[in-house]
């Protein structure tokens, strides 16, 4: 694996304009991911992070959470579980909505997904606005969990979207807008 700087990294991801909708400038990770040597060097950053804190489970946030969250999840030695669009999961689920920039959904999560002595990783890839974020924590806190942390690979941070989230979480971003 060659030598991957940050700025590597982020020279790696498109910028895809009006997507998906007209006036958002859309960060597609997906052009970082197709490289092995840069998904390397992001997943070694981020368990890195996160090797010594005890993390018995990671969570992803559907879809683009799931493509590192389950690597996350092998690497740390955790299981992986899905937060997913309503209807998705085949089981009991709790579920929360909320506001978009431009709409309202919803996510939902197993019910015997997670239990009160896990330590939990959220990770997904990118925080805009901190809607979904803030969501998830919200599904998460029902647990009861020892401890929560969020973990993103880019931050819009002209969003404020940290702002939305519970300000005792420990949030942690490898790239930041």
């Amino acid at each position: 694996m060659r030598n991957i700087s940050i700025e590597e990294i982020k020279k790696s991801i498109r910028d895809v304009p009006d997507f998906p909708k007209k006036g958002i400038l859309f960060k597609d990770l997906t052009t970082a991911f197709k490289d092995p040597d840069i998904l390397g060097k992001i997943t070694d950053e981020l368990v890195s992070r996160y090797e010594d804190a005890g993390i018995t489970k990671v969570v992803g946030i559907e879809a683009r959470g799931f493509i590192l969250g389950s690597i996350l999840a092998s690497r740390l030695g955790a299981g992986f579980v899905p937060i997913r669009k309503p209807g998705k999961l085949p089981s009991q689920t709790y579920s929360v909505s909320y506001e978009l920039e431009y709409g309202i959904d919803s996510i939902e999560i197993h019910r015997d997904a997670i239990k009160p002595s896990d330590i939990v990783l959220l990770h997904d890839d990118l925080l805009a606005t901190g809607g979904t974020s803030a969501a998830a924590v919200g599904l998460l806190k029902q647990f009861q969990v020892k401890k929560i942390y969020l973990s993103y690979i880019v931050e819009l941070s002209f969003l404020m979207g940290r702002d939305k989230i519970d300000p005792d979480i420990d949030i942690f971003t490898l790239i930041k807008y």
